[in-house]
């Protein structure tokens, strides 16, 4: 059964409480980065601000940023740090019209759904949840985002240390159901190093036996990428011919590579300036219709705040953008679940299972 996309909900302007409602009060910023007092943040979740009497919708929304109206009516969403002096700044904190704010939190949600029952057992995802339906319902998103959407995976360096995992994922991207990938240092070294020693840290990826002076391996693979300038044209210069950053240079797909305190090297392509590599994050979440994080939790975390509930198309209408997070540890994954149902699907799984599934599922493997 194809998948189908829930339908949106816009709320009704013509009741009392939003024709009632007053304009939006906004101040100009004062000083570059500092919003007036009483700024307004918003949410994952559609937000409508008054303005001339009329209720307009900040398109290109996400977690924790002010809203600001430029000459003639546009509203863009900054982070804090981007606001300049002069920039009007919406005001408010309420959010169900009384400041001429309104968030949309239900908007997806079928009003004919739901049980009633407030005394639910498993509310939460843990290790005993079943994740059948779940599985069933990802592998109809991904078919369906293949031809029209936009799938970003979020992914920490568990897939390198699996030889199983690697080919699934390899399998995923070349057949078209990637458009983009945010990692660390340690998945591109360690894929890396997997493809051109057939090790992981050392450890070969298919047998996990230690490789003499395996401890090396990473580091050697780190220092030859520097050497050639860059992931590509070290897997043309090496004859790399597997793996993940493989696939995505050979199919052309955006990936960004976000550096940490603790990093080796690091790979050129490893962004060390931390609002640098936001700012890149935040270029792939935009585009993104489905995002999934696998076994990383900073990396989720961070893409969690980036990533809002909704999209609008093209020709105005919206839908859901999804967000999965997989993680073997229930506090990464039930974090995520704060961020509202129909957002949020959690995984308690290690990663390489996962992607198998998954691969499995699509006819992949």
């Amino acid at each position: 059964m194809p998948f189908k996309f829930p339908e949106y909900h816009a709320p009704d302007f013509d009741s009392e409480k939003f024709i009632n409602a007053p304009d939006v009060k906004t101040a100009a910023v004062t000083k570059d980065g500092v919003a007036p007092e009483n700024f307004h943040s918003t949410s994952i979740y559609p937000e409508y601000f008054k303005i001339g009497g009329k209720w307009k919708l900040a398109g290109d929304s996400r977690m924790d940023c002010s809203v600001v109206i430029r000459p003639g009516g546009g509203l863009e969403v900054l982070e804090y740090r981007k606001l300049r002096i002069g920039d009007t700044v919406i005001l408010g904190r309420t959010e169900d019209c009384e400041e001429g704010i309104y968030m949309h939190a239900h908007g997806f949600e079928d009003k004919d759904t739901g049980t009633g029952d407030q005394f639910l057992f498993r509310k939460n995802r843990s290790r005993e949840t079943s994740y059948a339906r779940d599985y069933d319902r990802l592998i109809g998103l991904l078919k369906e985002e293949k031809e029209n959407g936009n799938i970003l995976w979020v992914m920490g360096p568990a897939f390198a240390f699996d030889y199983n995992a690697r080919k699934a994922m390899q399998l995923l991207i070349e057949n078209g159901y990637a458009s983009g990938l945010m990692a660390g240092n340690a998945l591109a070294t360690h894929d890396l190093e997997a493809a051109y020693l057939h090790t992981a840290l050392g450890q070969d990826i298919y047998t996990q036996r230690s490789m003499p002076n395996g401890h090396y391996n990473h580091i050697e693979v780190i220092n030859k990428v520097r050497e050639s300038g860059s992931i590509a044209n070290f897997i043309k210069d090496r004859g790399i011919d597997n793996g993940i950053m493989y696939s995505l240079v050979r199919k052309d797909i955006p990936f960004v590579l976000t550096g940490s305190i603790r990093d080796d090297g690091p790979l050129p392509e490893v962004i060390g300036d931390v609002y640098e590599g936001q700012d890149a994050m935040r270029g792939l979440v935009k585009k993104a219709t489905t995002v999934i994080c696998l076994a990383t939790m900073l990396h989720t975390i961070a893409t969690g705040n980036m990533t809002p509930s909704f999209k609008v198309l093209p020709d105005g209408t919206l839908r859901p953008v999804y967000l999965y997070c997989v993680d073997s540890d229930e506090f990464v994954v039930n974090k995520l679940l704060d961020r509202g149902s129909l957002s949020a699907t959690t995984f308690v799984t290690n990663v390489q299972d996962f992607i198998t599934i998954v691969a499995k599922g699509l006819g992949l493997l």
